[in-house]
């Protein structure tokens, strides 16, 4: 205000300077209590002016002495406030390093000095109490928190996270509870929600959880998609085995609504089939098997294609097979499954010819011993056994891991699906719960007569047409192959059980 009466004072002055040098300055004059007065008008302007600059001036001044107490206080309040933000900065960091005693000494002190962000130092004391392990003291920091409305969702959460740390799920699973039916995205409440659901099986509940959280955003549709066809599947896979007549045909309504949803999930799909195909609707387990592998080929497709005609001729069966390679030629799986093709029509030939288009490959103990029937199909034993011998030290597949020593596909516990669920809802992509176990797969390495053994037979049932079928429809169990015997003549090698068939054994009777 000073300085905008300064400023008013000069432009007068000026005006009144000019108006007396370019014209009639005029007069002015006053009598007071005796006393006379006179002046030119424009003296007497000037005069009235710096008297008015004046007293404004005098005036600033004794208001600013007044307000000099008022003054003092806030700028102790500024300071006060300047340092209760460096505590909390500091302490939040000391919470983030670990250091729960500086944290708390920070806690304390900030408690002291800001008075007008309650909210922060309880959120604080509550972390600096953690971080020091002193669970009690977060519990009371937490609880404190519930009187609040605007820190209420902070103190259920600090509470859950507690709870589960103390492993008492009931307790977490309530707050959790209380934080969904507050905040509409509270996407840790409903994590926590769902994971308790899955934990325990209940897909229904999961799905309705997941459906929540489509309608209020907490999840895109896709990954609401992808949970519901896993969740859809993990239902039909509890279903599966019920004896009731009801439970099959509602395991196979869920898996069939999985495979519409996701035709690349593959547990699904083969889940949807093999339903479809034991209620004799074989063509349309084929067309789910067809739409699923142009989506994302998995080798347990391709057996479970293989199976759903048991009446045709190895050469039909190859043809068919083939078929279903060539809806994506380029992936790795249609290249085996050509390949697969081949053996199964009894054309090692043309099974060589598809090999060459998976020189590239890594080598492992799947695609060495495809390799290895490659080689005895052709007539190769030695080339047979060396890949053999690459199979048993290569890695296994885990795709390939997918399948149990009987050939069942996605055979797997609760723990899985509910790991598989939540892995794939956020990935796209499949896990392998069986491999991560090393848990033994169909077999990957054929039987082939050892380096001592006449080969004669062997060649002579390839060359006669003897059936080389690529996989076994009951594998059996997977053993090493033999170890070479002595250089003295030695028996063939042993049978593995009565169900497994040699390598160069007859043909069997299609299916």
């Amino acid at each position: 205000m000073t300085r905008v009466a300064f400023a008013l004072f000069l432009v007068a002055a000026v005006a009144v300077s000019v108006l007396a040098l370019t014209g009639e300055p005029g007069r002015a004059s006053l009598e007071w209590m005796g006393w006379r007065i006179e002046m030119t008008a424009a003296a007497a302007a000037l005069l009235t002016l710096f008297s008015a600059l004046l007293f404004t001036v005098l005036w600033r001044g004794v208001i600013w002495i007044v307000e000099a107490p008022h003054r003092a206080a806030r700028a102790r309040a500024e300071a006060k406030r300047k340092q209760a933000i460096e505590a909390l900065t500091r302490g939040f960091l000391a919470v983030a390093a670990g250091d729960g005693s500086e944290a708390r000494r920070l806690a304390q002190k900030s408690a002291e000095l800001a008075e007008d962000a309650p909210g922060l130092v309880r959120v604080l004391a509550a972390q600096a109490a953690e971080a020091a392990g002193d669970r009690g003291a977060a519990a009371s920091a937490y609880n404190a928190m519930l009187g609040f409305p605007e820190m209420r969702l902070a103190g259920l959460r600090g509470l859950m996270l507690a709870a589960q740390a103390d492993g008492d799920k009931i307790t977490a699973l309530r707050h959790a509870e209380t934080a969904y039916g507050l905040a509409r995205t509270a996407r840790w409440a409903w994590r926590a929600l769902l994971e308790a659901r899955l934990e325990v099986g209940d897909w229904a509940a999961a799905l309705q959880l997941v459906q929540g959280a489509l309608e209020r955003k907490i999840v895109s549709p896709a990954v609401a998609e992808r949970s519901r066809a896993a969740l859809l599947a993990a239902s039909a896979a509890s279903l599966d085995e019920a004896p009731d007549p009801k439970a099959r045909a509602q395991a196979l309504d869920f898996a069939t609504q999985s495979a519409k949803l996701r035709p690349d999930f593959a547990p699904g799909v083969i889940m949807a089939a093999r339903l479809l195909a034991d209620e004799g609707k074989a063509a349309k387990a084929g067309q789910l098997i067809e739409t699923a592998w142009k989506a994302q080929p998995h080798p347990a497709l391709w057996l479970a294609y293989r199976d759903l005609k048991t009446n045709e001729t190895p050469k039909a069966r190859a043809q068919r097979l083939a078929a279903l390679a060539a809806m994506r030629p380029e992936v790795r799986e249609s290249l085996i499954l050509r390949v697969e093709a081949a053996l199964i029509g009894g054309d090692p030939i043309a099974a060589r010819a598809a090999a060459r288009l998976l020189d590239h490959e890594t080598p492992t103990a799947r695609f060495a011993g495809l390799m290895a029937r490659v080689a005895a199909a052709n007539g190769q034993p030695d080339e047979a056994r060396a890949w053999i011998a690459r199979g048993v030290e290569a890695p296994r597949e885990p795709d390939w891991s997918d399948l149990d020593p009987e050939g069942r596909a996605f055979a797997y516990r609760r723990e899985d699906w509910a790991r598989l669920a939540v892995s794939y809802a956020e990935t796209g992509q499949l896990i392998h719960p069986r491999h991560e176990r090393r848990e033994r797969t169909m077999n990957d390495l054929p039987e082939v007569p050892s380096a001592y053994v006449e080969s004669t037979p062997f060649i002579r049932a390839a060359e006669t047409g003897g059936a080389l079928l690529p996989i076994p429809d009951d594998p059996g169990v997977f053993d090493a192959p033999p170890l070479p015997d002595p250089p003295e003549p030695a028996p063939a090698p042993r049978r593995n059980s009565g169900a497994r068939r040699r390598l160069a054994s007859g043909p069997r009777p299609a299916k």
